[in-house]
């Protein structure tokens, strides 16, 4: 090693030994008589120390023509700090130097690498390798490295056997957008890089693995926003001879470990909600549970008084926003327009002040009285000092609608926090979706979940209403995880292909190889699969999984450190048998 020790390690103890130091130049302060520099390491900052008549002429020259982040070797003898630093654990002590040498000059850098930069997102992104030097950025690697060995060391001790799936496979029509690699050596054939390792999985519980887990890159070629990338990590996972209740105990044994293991919080068993519920108390099938304000149906108390916006609407629903009956004009106009806004799409907003005498006060004043508010309030559970806040329309629209106003409201009122956890796990999702573009039913997870056995019955009859064997881990309104209990039966299987719209040719196209190995034996399996890049944004308390990946895209699915996607030459086209109109 270049080093006898990092930049981080140093104490009051090491004082009077001679050490050997590698790293950057974080700063340099020359007062003449006296320098200083702070050189730094990926395990922190040691304080070097120069004096005119003590250290080697020759030395400080050298540091004199030392700039910011400057990769140098400094050998000497560790002192004790005359003016000490607190605030770094090296603080206690310094390095008089006896011999410098330069490991490589740099370039000013483009931004200064302290947490507080000076650097733009975009001017950051171009230059990653100097923005990974940043303390916050680095641990919040370092935080996503120690979350990837906890999980593999929870399931190695479970009997889980990592296995590597295929990374180029086949392009499948369900799902998001696939991306699409050409084949060489088979001219106008294509592989896909996956969206999941799903099939794969399953095969590997006919093949008698039994327990399986991957931490793996998958693939969608999607629009991005704060949580997605175009490629991105799963902790993938899948058992056999399980039902729903013991993946459900695993996965929820596995969060609880890593919650207690990294940041030494412990959970007891994690509620469950079906989806029906969450939808009915949330407008969410990913509820963020941290604050109350669940939906309360109004249609009883304010339907046929008159209003007509209240008596047309399919659902009138309301939240109690405790404490707010304070609220000014001005703050209810700003939540009006708030839930007026096109990417929320209410027309209006009506509400009710609790006030401190007893009475009521509406937007709605003229058509109920202080009877019907008063109900209005008591269906709602709302007290002296409190708002109601009431939506009204089309079932499923307002109760999206309702979702972003509570949501709204909880980040005003300050019940969000990012350092409190409320896990919770939403079960019995419906199988189907109805899409009315294509006018067919779609798979609401993907075709390979198993429909509740209870309603096996219905999938013919009323396949809208038949409910999936089907589970998502939510935290804090993220859903971190998802999985479902598998069909294993082929004759099962090619009936979910029917009701999806597939023939029986494009099943066997598409998934005959699935239906094969269903002949020979497949046991009984599920499994679930973890949104990796978000259980490291959660965990470090960010909205955005950028930060928590070490080359990320930008948000046109660019990188631009490398400038990728990128043209390629015409003979490479040539040789894949492509031509560019």
């Amino acid at each position: 090693m270049l080093r006898s020790h990092t930049c981080g390690e140093l104490r009051i103890e090491q004082a009077g030994t001679e050490v050997v130091l590698t790293g950057w130049v974080q700063r340099v302060r020359d007062k003449g008589a006296l320098m200083w520099i702070d050189l730094r390491d990926r395990y922190g900052i040691t304080q070097l120390t120069f004096e005119e008549g003590k250290s080697d002429p020759h030395v400080m020259e050298t540091a004199r023509k030392l700039g910011r982040e400057f990769v140098i070797q400094a050998k000497g003898v560790v002192v004790e700090r005359y003016s000490k630093n607190d605030k770094i654990p090296t603080g206690d002590i310094e390095l008089n130097v006896t011999e410098l040498e330069v490991l490589n000059a740099s370039n000013t850098p483009p931004f200064v690498i302290e947490n507080d930069t000076d650097g733009g997102e975009d001017l950051r992104m171009k230059y990653r390798y100097l923005d990974l030097r940043r303390n916050e950025v680095r641990e919040k690697l370092e935080l996503r490295s120690k979350l990837a060995i906890a999980v593999r060391n929870y399931l190695a001790d479970l009997n889980f056997i990592e296995v590597e799936t295929p990374v180029l496979i086949k392009s499948t029509p369900e799902g998001a957008r696939d991306f699409v690699v050409p084949s060489r050596i088979n001219p106008g054939q294509f592989y896909a890089l996956p969206q999941s390792p799903q099939t794969f999985k399953q095969l590997l519980m006919v093949s008698g693995l039994d327990r399986y887990f991957q931490i793996v890159k998958c693939f969608r070629d999607e629009d991005l926003r704060a949580d997605r990338q175009p490629e991105f990590t799963q902790i993938d996972c899948e058992m056999s001879f399980v039902k729903r209740e013991d993946v459900l105990e695993t996965f929820e044994g596995m969060t609880r470990h890593l919650f207690k293991s990294i940041k030494g919080i412990e959970f007891g068993t994690f509620p469950q909600i079906t989806y029906a519920e969450a939808m009915e108390k949330y407008g969410s099938d990913k509820p963020d549970i941290r604050f109350g304000m669940e939906f309360k149906n109004l249609n009883e108390e304010t339907q046929n008084k008159g209003f007509n916006v209240f008596d047309q609407a399919e659902l009138v629903v309301g939240i109690c926003a405790k404490g707010c009956a304070e609220y000014t004009r001005k703050q209810l106009d700003a939540l009006t327009d708030f839930v007026r806004r096109p990417q929320i799409g209410a027309k209006g907003l009506v509400y009710v002040k609790c006030n401190a005498d007893g009475t009521f006060k509406s937007s709605v004043d003229k058509f109920y009285s202080q009877e019907d508010l008063k109900a209005w309030a008591e269906k709602a559970g709302a007290e002296v000092g409190d708002l109601i806040l009431v939506l009204s329309g089309a079932q499923n629209t307002v109760r999206k609608q309702m979702n972003e106003l509570r949501l709204h409201m909880g980040n005003e009122l300050g019940l969000r926090k990012s350092n409190d956890y409320k896990p919770l796990w939403v079960i019995d999702f419906p199988l189907l979706e109805w899409d009315e573009e294509i006018e067919r039913y779609h798979a609401m997870h993907h075709p390979f979940t198993a429909p509740l056995k209870e309603d096996m019955s219905k999938l013919d009859s009323a396949p809208g209403e038949v409910r999936a064997n089907a589970y998502d881990l939510v935290i804090n309104g993220v859903e971190i995880g998802g999985g479902s209990i598998r069909i294993h039966d082929r004759d099962m299987q090619k009936l979910m292909f029917k009701h999806l719209g597939f023939t029986d040719e494009e099943a066997k196209a598409q998934f005959g190889f699935l239906m094969d190995a269903f002949e020979y034996g497949a046991p009984p399996h599920g499994g679930v699969a973890f949104g990796f890049d978000r259980l490291c944004a959660m965990f470090g308390g960010s909205e955005t999984i950028r930060d928590y990946i070490a080359f990320p895209k930008n948000t046109s699915g660019r990188d631009v450190m490398i400038d990728s996607p990128s043209p390629v030459n015409n003979d490479q086209l040539k040789e894949l048998g492509i031509k560019l109109s």
